[in-house]
């Protein structure tokens, strides 16, 4: 055929009269020809596993919710256009059009459902839709120059989204090779010209060109998305350090007024204690020996005299100023004799004792009666928790830094009972207790030892069962 029956069958409306296809050897010299429509495809990167993060994909999963969103309904619209002004003759691009926008809208329940590859499967579909669409709407022209190959631009701006940028020029490159696989049968019958494949390479980087736009957007969205999650977490963490030292805060501030109000007691009380028991004491000497009742009462009188003096005493250490004499201490054998008295203590006792002792402990500077006096009471404690008869009770030893101090972690671990959350704030208050004797002022004392120490002791919260106390004792 010539070129005039070529030119013929070209209609007058193709694309910026860039022809793309001569048809025969004589029109091979010919640029005004068959040309093709932009192709402006925007292909979709290629979805690898190295691209994208399994974490940065739930974090995409959590911030595209799953439900029907105004942005759905205008993608609809849009389509729903698209369809309207093809003609109604092209009842098979009305329908591929209805399956894109459906997709669409219900494209994150599929990633869902699909699992860790639901994105790439979403991309192939999209490609495949276009494809579909395109080779439906290429009419009386080769599909090449279907007028909606701006369809392409879906699956590319949905690699863009859910890739990194390898694997958004890699989604772009097959997007592309799908777009000018048409070229394949149209070269059957057209010749591609020089001008034709110019525009045709124009049309393919713009499609790289949007991609890559589209991809730095959103991989900076997400490294903001990034930063912002791990200011949560250090505000998160702050606040919690916050808690507990407010905590901290309101126990040494209960601790000292009623310190102050223990002295003030302890000094009236044991005034009048030995009065009493100075008494007590002559009236039995002046008491006939054939009256043992008279006798046996004022024994009573000063024994009792002499576990309230104790009991005084006791006040009167918790509430005057500790006298330190530190030194740097392995804390390994002083753990040891405390957990050896409740042994003795208790020697018919099946508690089992564990422990968990770390090697390279550094030394730590305390005082050895004081820190000893705090591991016997929280170890007598898990014993009399356990009724000291069965049991187990973990005692863990490690290198630990708080608060940028290096020292070492004692944490006791039990299988009693455990603590109430509701009591679990007023447990180291003065005369506070849940036996049913004892004043309530053993873990008052330890906590005031240990504080004095520059160390803190806690009762940890996430216990899965019975009592867990941490004491930190500062190395420095």
């Amino acid at each position: 055929m010539n070129s005039g029956g070529a030119e013929a069958r070209v209609r007058p409306d193709l694309v910026f009269r860039h022809p793309y296809f001569g048809r025969g050897a004589q029109l091979a010299a010919s640029c005004d020809v068959t040309s093709l429509k932009d192709p402006d495809v925007l292909a979709h990167s290629r979805f690898n596993r190295a691209t994208l993060k399994p974490t940065e994909r739930n974090t995409m999963a959590e911030e595209r919710r799953t439900k029907f969103a105004w942005m759905d309904v205008l993608l609809l619209v849009f389509l729903a256009s698209l369809a309207v002004l093809n003609p109604v003759s092209e009842i098979h691009a009305q329908l591929i059009l209805l399956s894109i926008g459906i997709f669409q809208v219900f494209e994150r329940s599929f990633i869902n459902l699909a699992g860790p590859r639901g994105g790439a499967y979403s991309i192939l579909l999209k490609i495949g839709l276009a494809s579909l669409l395109i080779s439906h709407t290429g009419g009386l022209q080769p599909s090449i120059n279907s007028i909606f190959y701006l369809i392409y631009y879906i699956p590319v701006v949905t690699a863009a989204m859910y890739s990194g940028p390898w694997g958004t020029l890699g989604w772009t490159a097959l997007t592309s090779a799908a777009y000018c696989s048409f070229l394949i049968p149209a070269l059957q019958e057209y010749r591609l010209t020089a001008n034709g494949a110019k525009e045709l390479a124009i049309r393919n980087l713009f499609f790289f060109l949007a991609a890559m736009l589209v991809n730095r957007f959103v991989m900076e969205s997400r490294a903001q998305a990034e930063r912002y999650r791990r200011v949560a977490e250090q505000l998160a963490e702050s606040n919690r350090q916050l808690e507990k030292a407010q905590a901290d805060a309101r126990r040494s501030e209960r601790l000292a007024a009623l310190g102050q109000l223990s002295a003030g007691l302890a000094h009236e009380i044991r005034n009048p204690l030995g009065v009493i028991k100075g008494s007590a004491e002559t009236l039995g000497r002046k008491l006939p020996s054939e009256d043992p009742v008279a006798r046996e009462l004022a024994d009573y009188i000063s024994g009792e005299v002499n576990r309230l003096n104790s009991l005084v005493s006791r006040f009167l250490s918790f509430a005057k100023p500790l006298e330190l004499k530190k030194q740097p201490e392995n804390i390994l054998p002083i753990l040891e004799h405390a957990i050896k008295a409740a042994q003795e203590r208790w020697p018919d006792s099946s508690v089992k004792v564990e422990r968990a002792y770390n090697g390279d402990v550094p030394p730590v500077s305390v005082d050895a009666e004081l820190a000893e006096q705090v591991f016997k009471n929280l170890v007598f404690n898990a014993y009399e928790a356990m009724e000291a008869e069965s049991g187990n009770l973990r005692v863990e030893v490690i290198k630990e830094f708080s608060d940028g101090r290096r020292g070492v972690e004692i944490a006791f671990s039990d299988t009693g009972p455990g603590v109430a959350p509701e009591l679990r704030e007023q447990i180291f208050n003065p005369f506070f207790t849940t036996k049913s004797y004892g004043v309530g002022l053993g873990l008052s004392i330890v906590s005031k030892i240990v504080d004095d120490h520059g160390g803190w002791i806690r009762l940890d919260p996430q216990a899965e069962r019975g009592s867990c106390f941490r004491v930190f004792l500062p190395a420095d």
